[in-house]
């Protein structure tokens, strides 16, 4: 498993990758991504950003996800709670597993590659957001060291639960005798 920079000839297999996670949310009667976001623009602003990002084999891509760092407005405000720390922070976005890989780690694999690059930037705060009804997002976030913090609201007003996770905090855990 290779996890790479995505690049625009991997468009088509990132907007499959998007139909598949929306029928497959709209299937477990989760309302997210049931409005036509994210799409072929999204992906495509995500490449120009160098922000894309592609898990893939020798079978093709399989996962897809936007790992930035700098500011999310959504982010500004945290309602029923509040963020652990201030400061330049990264945030995952947009992640997707083709329906054939799921439960592969993948999406884990994109929270280790957040952390890998904030490390390098000496960035100390990631956050992240999911679907109150995604409960395998949910999971995979806490699974990953990320804590609830709240609800933020999306520009269309829809709510999301925000996660946060301090790598100091995590690595004094790991430091921690068994």
């Amino acid at each position: 498993m290779e996890l790479r920079k995505a690049e625009f000839s991997d468009l088509s297999a990132i907007t499959a990758i998007y139909k598949d996670a929306k029928e497959a949310l709209k299937a477990q009667g989760i309302d997210q991504w049931q409005d036509g976001y994210p799409n072929e623009e999204s992906a495509r602003a995500d490449i120009e950003n160098g922000t894309s990002y592609v898990l893939a084999d020798e079978s093709g891509v399989f996962a897809t996800a936007c790992l930035a760092f700098g500011h999310e407005p959504t982010y500004d405000a945290v309602y029923g709670g509040a963020w652990q720390a201030e400061g330049e922070y990264g945030f995952l976005h947009r992640v997707a597993v083709s329906g054939t890989r799921k439960r592969s780690g993948a999406a884990s694999r994109f929270f280790e590659e957040l952390k890998r690059q904030a490390e390098e930037r000496d960035v100390k705060i990631l956050r992240g957001d999911t679907h109150q009804d995604n409960a395998a997002m949910q999971r995979t976030m806490e699974k990953n060291g990320f804590c609830r913090r709240g609800t933020i609201l999306l520009e269309d007003g829809s709510e999301r639960i925000a996660y946060e996770c301090l790598l100091e905090t995590e690595e004094k855990e790991r430091a921690k005798p068994q």
